[in-house]
C-alpha cells in the first residue's frame, strides 16, 4: 500500500474504531480488575515501531536498557517487512514479528497471523513507540498483552483506556530519551549509547550524499538544485573525493535528477542499488555524510560517521543531537511543525529548508574535510540557528 492510502485508513478507519474500542476496554478493565504491577520480572516483552528506520535505531538505548533490566526475557520487535534488515543488526532483539504492507490483502493476512502469534504467546509487556498511528493503537490492544505502554497526546485522550500505562510525548526532548522514559517507568538502569553499526571499518576518500526524505514528510528535502550546486563545488575543490548518491529503489528517479546535473565521473549513483547492509557499510566507510533529516542520517550516527545534517520541519533537538553531527537549522517562525500538523502550514513550500544556502553548507563541509585529522573525529555537536529575521546565533553543545 502507498503512504497516502495508509494515512487515509489510519485516519478514517482506525481512529473511529480506536475511539469505540477505548470505551469497551475501559468497561472490561473495570470488570476484570487485572493486575498491572510493573515490579514483576517480565519474561515476554514486545516493542513496536512500524515506520521510521531512524526511529528504530534511536530506540536501541531503550532495548539495551530493557535487556539489562530483564536479562532472561524474550524481546520481540514488531515492525513492517521493509525494516527487517536493519532490525536483524540489533543484537538485543530475539524475535521479529513483521507485517507485510505491500498490498491491502497481504497487510490484513499478516495482521491476523501476527495477532494469533501474540494470543498464543501472551506478552507481559507491550511498548508501542508509534506516536500518531491509530492503527498501532488498535494492534496493541488486540494483542491482549497484560501491560500496554503508549504515548499520551492531548489530541488522543481516547487512548487512555486502551493503554494500561501512558507516557507524555515531549517533542522538545531527543527522541531516544523520549523512548527511554518507558525504561525509567520500569525502574531500569538507563543505557544511552545508540547501537553501533559498521564496526571498525577503514574510512575512504568518499562523501555520501542523501538528497531524499521519507515520503511521510517530503518537506524535509533541501532541493535538487541546491544539492547539485553543492556537489559541483565539492568535486571541484576536493577532486580526490568520490561522491556517492544514496537512496532507496523508490527514490532512484529523484536522485538520478541530481546526478544528471553534476560531474558524473566524480559521482556514483547508488540509489536503488544497495541492500541495507551495503548501505550501512557505505556510510560507515565514508569520510563524511551530507543528508536531510531522514533514516540514513541515523545510520551515520550509529556508524560515528561525521555528518552535516540539514533540518527544517523537524527540530534538531529531537532528532539531530549526536556527537558526530553538525546541524544546520533555520528557525523559521513555523518550524518545527511536524509534531503539530498532519499537513504542514506551508503545504510543501518549505521555507525552513529553502533558507539554507549552498554557501553555508559548503563551508561546513570544507571545514570538516580540511580538519579531518582533528575535529572530524571529536565531538562537534554544533547547531547553527538562523531565525527568519536573519539574525544569527550559534550554539555549541
Amino acid at each position: 500500500m502507498n503512504t497516502g492510502r495508509q494515512i487515509f485508513l489510519d485516519k478514517y478507519v482506525a481512529r473511529p474504531l480506536a475511539i469505540v474500542l477505548n470505551v469497551f476496554v475501559r468497561i472490561l478493565g473495570k470488570i476484570l480488575r487485572l493486575d498491572h504491577d510493573l515490579s514483576k520480572e517480565f519474561q515476554r516483552i514486545t516493542i513496536c515501531k512500524f515506520k521510521g528506520m531512524g526511529s528504530i535505531l534511536q530506540a536501541t538505548p531503550l532495548l539495551k536498557s530493557l535487556r539489562k533490566r530483564y536479562p532472561q526475557a524474550q524481546i520481540t520487535f514488531v515492525s513492517t517487512k521493509g525494516n527487517r534488515a536493519i532490525l536483524e543488526m540489533i543484537e538485543e532483539i530475539d524475535e521479529l514479528v513483521l507485517l507485510d504492507d505491500s498490498s491491502f490483502f497481504q497487510f490484513a493476512k499478516s495482521n491476523l497471523k501476527s495477532l494469533f502469534h501474540f494470543w498464543k504467546n501472551q506478552q507481559d509487556l507491550y511498548i508501542d513507540l508509534e506516536i500518531y498511528s491509530d492503527f498501532s493503537t488498535l494492534f496493541t490492544t488486540f494483542t491482549l498483552s497484560r501491560n500496554r505502554f503508549g504515548f499520551y497526546l492531548r489530541s488522543s485522550t481516547y487512548r487512555l483506556g486502551t493503554y494500561t500505562h501512558m507516557m507524555f510525548f515531549n517533542p522538545r526532548v531527543p527522541i531516544s530519551k523520549v523512548y527511554l522514559q518507558f525504561a525509567g517507568l520500569l525502574g531500569a538502569s538507563i543505557v544511552e549509547p545508540l547501537a553501533k553499526l559498521g564496526g571498525q571499518l577503514e574510512r575512504k576518500k568518499s562523501i555520501v550524499v542523501n538528497v531524499n526524505a521519507s515520503d511521510l514528510r517530503l518537506e524535509r528535502r533541501w532541493g535538487k538544485t541546491n544539492f547539485a550546486s553543492l556537489i559541483q563545488r565539492i568535486t571541484t575543490n576536493f577532486p580526490e573525493h568520490k561522491i556517492q548518491l544514496i537512496g532507496g529503489p523508490d527514490e532512484r528517479a529523484y536522485t538520478e535528477e541530481v546526478w544528471h546535473q553534476v560531474n558524473q565521473d566524480k559521482v556514483d549513483l547508488l540509489a536503488g542499488k544497495t541492500s541495507i547492509s551495503e548501505l550501512v557499510e557505505t556510510i560507515a566507510r565514508a569520510e563524511l555524510m551530507i543528508t536531510n533529516d531522514t533514516g540514513p542520517m541515523h545510520i551515520a550516527f550509529c556508524s560515528t560517521t561525521p555528518t552535516v545534517c540539514l533540518f527544517g520541519p523537524c527540530s534538531p533537538e529531537q532528532y539531530g543531537m549526536n556527537d558526530s553531527a553538525v546541524v544546520i537549522y533555520k528557525k523559521a517562525y513555523c518550524s518545527p511543525c511536524v509534531h503539530d500538523f498532519e499537513i504542514p502550514p506551508c503545504k510543501g513550500h518549505n521555507i525552513c529548508m529553502q533558507l539554507i544556502t549552498v554557501d553555508e553548507v559548503y563551508k561546513k563541509v570544507e571545514m570538516m574535510l580540511k580538519d579531518n585529522n582533528t575535529s572530524i573525529t571529536s565531538p562537534q555537536n554544533e547547531v547553527v540557528y538562523k531565525h527568519h529575521d536573519n539574525t544569527v546565533g550559534q550554539v555549541t553543545r
